[in-house]
């Protein structure tokens, strides 16, 4: 640790020892919390965040710090908050001291925020809604896709800059997302993407009519071994095109419904 950091760090704890008139209040927010170290990241003052071991609690207790050896003791005042992804795979072996001494609240994706958002004549809070809705039934609920996301398009004016943007979401973040959820599952993310139930030229992902063919590939000794062609495209055109993502509503041809 640079000297620059460590004299951060003693400031701010500095600032926290303070006795305040006002007991004005302090957030400490450690991004990805899951991802770090605990032990590094607190040390011994794990501990003393628990609210009978905080300073003027039933249990108040005190640590020495090691560069100031100064006694210091966590204020009541001080309120520390952790973020956390749900889809992490870290989350499964996260440290049981995290859980003992945190409350874990859910915070779910909020399409409403996006109220008033359309791009090709869509709301893009119902986008968001309906794919979360099929990925909550082919994962689970704890993959859904955040609004933030989309976030980027409350600051575009107009409808061409929309469109734009709406495109480099599909392209660099909800598909590469989707990638990695579903293991490369094309045809599941097809499904998320309603790709099937869209004219062949409106799907983002293409897994039809791919040149060359397999015959004109392989020989038909070698056909009868493969049962499935697992090649794909994504499909460039589609970022930019209505229909793509009008299709995302499921539309039954039978009964004329949604």
């Amino acid at each position: 640790m640079n000297e620059a950091k460590k004299q951060n760090q003693y400031q701010f704890l500095r600032l926290l020892i303070q006795e305040t008139v006002d007991k004005e209040n302090y957030v400490l927010i450690v991004d990805e919390i899951n991802r770090g170290n605990i032990s590094r990241i607190f040390g011994e003052l794990i501990t003393l965040l628990e609210p009978d071991k905080r300073k003027g609690g039933t249990d108040a207790r005190e640590v020495i710090l090691p560069y100031s050896k100064e006694k210091f003791s966590v204020p009541s005042n001080l309120y520390v908050l952790g973020t956390m992804n749900t889809a992490d795979k870290s989350l499964a072996q996260l440290d049981l001291a995290l859980r003992r001494r945190f409350d874990f609240i859910e915070l779910l994706p909020k399409p409403e925020l996006l109220d008033g958002i359309t791009v090709h004549g869509i709301a893009v809070s119902e986008i968001l809604t309906v794919i979360n809705q099929r990925i909550e039934v082919l994962l689970d609920r704890e993959h859904t896709i955040g609004h933030s996301y989309f976030w980027s398009l409350k600051d575009l004016d107009s409808d061409a800059e929309k469109e734009i943007e709406l495109g480099n979401i599909f392209k660099r973040r909800i598909i590469p997302l989707l990638q990695e959820y579903f293991f490369l599952d094309w045809e599941r993310i097809g499904w998320v993407l309603n790709d099937p139930a869209k004219d062949f030229e409106d799907r983002f992902i293409q897994t039809e009519k791919i040149n060359p063919t397999m015959n004109q590939l392989f020989p038909s000794k070698v056909l009868s071994q493969i049962t499935a062609d697992r090649r794909y495209y994504i499909n460039a055109d589609a970022f930019s095109k209505p229909q793509a993502y009008k299709g995302i509503f499921h539309f039954d041809t039978a009964t004329g419904e949604e």
